[in-house]
């Protein structure tokens, strides 16, 4: 079973990087594709709303699908879909057309996105330790990926369809290949409501799971609404709030994003020693204090040390609630990281929006207090995830952590 379950963890890390690319390179081609296509920031920013609408309905249309499927026939089903329409958007020729292939494509997306959490959550369970932050760390990698390729692809003077379809194509063809890789169905436990640091309490507990799960969901939300308002505002602020060039403004977000990166990559060490609950609350608190020391910051460091510090506090939020999504009832771990992700992924698009909107009537430091609230929230409700930390002396862990690699279905006390 080593052998196998290495590989599936293997072929999870690459979906996670195709998923970053394929949405990645997307991204990087929105100028070009807003200057053929003539339309507006503001009416981009429409469109947009679109591509997120059909990412929700996709992961609503998925998680159900996977739990009947199995996560071996959806998860390499969304990588073909979302590598072959990626070239979509590239061929629009007006706002009509762009906005039918976002919504194609932001369907796909759904669909690769909440069936490969759905498998994450599998292997998670079959280690019987916290591995999904390294998975989310790597789909940055994606991005960088995208990045790249689409320079080249500027420089040669290639079309965007063209440059996007190649990507699409080889996206479709690592989807194909590593399927083979995938668990086949969900791992079985000795404690089926209970993977290894998880915390995750015992998954049958009749009704209450899909209440727990909605309010999970919720806390997505306030955790995405403040990674998406870091993303769209952190460089703006520092350029309109402190004064900054625009090139140190940039900073603000290399900031966040660096520190979201290197975050993910140690919660799952962290998450093990201490359990999923003890990450939730004091990242959120972390969160918490980084958003106010930006708000109140008074010089540039501390500004950069605020964000940060946000950044630092809200990486191992979001997987640990993907986590705990998936394991509270086995049966629907589709359904449930759906739920999560799709009302999370609302509260990412809502966030720079809202943010916007209290900016017509207070100073954008001052809208920055929502975030600082939305934080304090999360960590005083972290306690949905009812978890015991699972703390391992020092001195047991490496022996420990060798048990799992051979022993991945079996109890990590």
């Amino acid at each position: 079973m080593e052998r196998p379950l290495r590989a599936a963890r293997v072929a999870t890390y690459v979906y996670f990087v195709l998923y970053g690319t394929l949405l990645g390179t997307w991204v990087v081609h929105i100028p070009a594709i807003e200057e053929r296509v003539g339309i507006s920031h503001a009416a981009l920013g429409g469109l947009l709303v679109v591509l997120g609408l059909g990412a929700f309905v996709g992961m609503q249309v998925a998680g159900p699908l996977t739990d009947r499927l199995g996560t071996r026939a959806v998860v390499p089903a969304g990588g073909v879909l979302c590598g072959a329409t990626l070239f979509l958007p590239g061929l629009a020729h007006d706002p009509w057309t762009l906005a039918g292939a976002l919504l194609v494509f932001g369907l796909c997306n759904g669909c690769l996105d909440v069936s490969m959490n759905a498998h994450a959550v599998h292997v998670e369970k079959a280690y019987g330790r916290p591995v999904m932050s390294g998975f989310h760390a790597t789909f940055s990698v994606g991005g960088v990926l995208a990045a790249l390729a689409g320079a080249g692809a500027a420089s040669a003077g290639l079309h965007p369809a063209a440059s996007m379809a190649a990507v699409g194509a080889v996206g479709v063809v690592i989807a194909v290949v590593t399927a083979r890789h995938l668990l086949p169905a969900a791992p079985a436990v000795d404690d089926p409501g209970l993977a290894a640091g998880t915390g995750t309490s015992p998954a049958a507990e009749g009704g209450g799971t899909t209440g727990r799960v909605w309010l999970l969901a919720v806390l997505a939300l306030m955790v995405m609404l403040c990674e998406g308002a870091a993303n769209d505002w952190s460089a703006l602020h520092l350029r309109d709030v402190m004064g900054a060039s625009a090139g140190a403004a940039a900073f603000a977000y290399g900031t966040f994003a660096a520190a979201m990166t290197v975050g993910r990559l140690l919660a799952d060490r962290f998450a093990a020693r201490f359990g999923s609950l003890a990450i939730l609350r004091h990242g959120a608190a972390m969160a918490a204090v980084g958003i106010t020391l930006v708000t109140l910051g008074p010089w540039m460091w501390a500004v950069f040390a605020g964000w940060a510090l946000f950044g630092l506090g809200l990486s191992g939020c979001v997987p640990q609630l993907f986590s705990a999504a998936g394991h509270a009832d086995p049966s629907a771990a589709g359904a449930n990281v759906s739920r999560v992700a799709g009302l999370g992924y609302v509260g990412m698009l809502a966030g720079p929006a809202v943010i916007g909107w209290l900016t017509q009537v207070v100073a954008l430091d001052h809208a920055f207090v929502l975030l600082i609230l939305l934080c304090v929230t999360t960590a005083v409700g972290a306690g949905v995830l009812r978890t015991d930390p699972v703390v391992v002396r020092r001195g047991e862990r490496a022996a420990a952590d060798g048990t799992r690699e051979h022993e991945p279905a079996g109890d990590p006390h």
